[in-house]
């Protein structure tokens, strides 16, 4: 759902990289070892974490919470998490690699994949680049391939 992305203050406020809508609805992350106290404008605090010191470690945690506690999805609609690792594949059935990320520069969402020798490339998440994804491929029209 976030990422620390370090201390804000010396309080033991973290500045906090939202990821999903809804996030404030949230109080209890990763299974229960962080307590959201506060939360405004990307900044929270969490219960224990008293100073700079203990906000500072807590920079690159994820948080996370169950996927039971999401909102059902709708027609066409997708959690980032179920994308990244699916095998990407041409329409043809070639083997492009593996999703790796999925980053939205405001346009749209865009998937980063994995090529077996380590390079990368991106494609949109649009129905002309990905015509089709499933629970184990993300099927990629090649116009769009780098």
């Amino acid at each position: 759902m976030a990422v620390v992305t370090g201390a804000h203050g010396v309080r033991g406020e973290v500045r906090l990289k939202i990821f999903a809508d809804g996030f404030a609805a949230h109080r209890a992350f990763n299974g229960g070892a962080l307590k959201l106290e506060s939360f405004r404008n990307g900044i929270g605090r969490f219960a224990g974490v008293t100073d700079r010191t203990a906000a500072e470690a807590l920079r690159g945690t994820a948080l996370t919470v169950p996927r039971s506690s999401l909102p059902p999805l709708g027609e066409g609609e997708y959690y980032h998490v179920d994308l990244i690792g699916l095998a990407a594949r041409s329409e043809a059935g070639d083997a492009l690699g593996l999703t790796v990320a999925v980053e939205n520069y405001g346009a749209s969402d865009v998937v980063e994949i994995e090529r077996p020798d380590g390079r990368r490339f991106l494609v949109p998440l649009t129905p002309q680049a990905v015509p089709h994804w499933d629970e184990t491929t993300l099927t990629v029209n090649m116009a769009f391939v780098d």
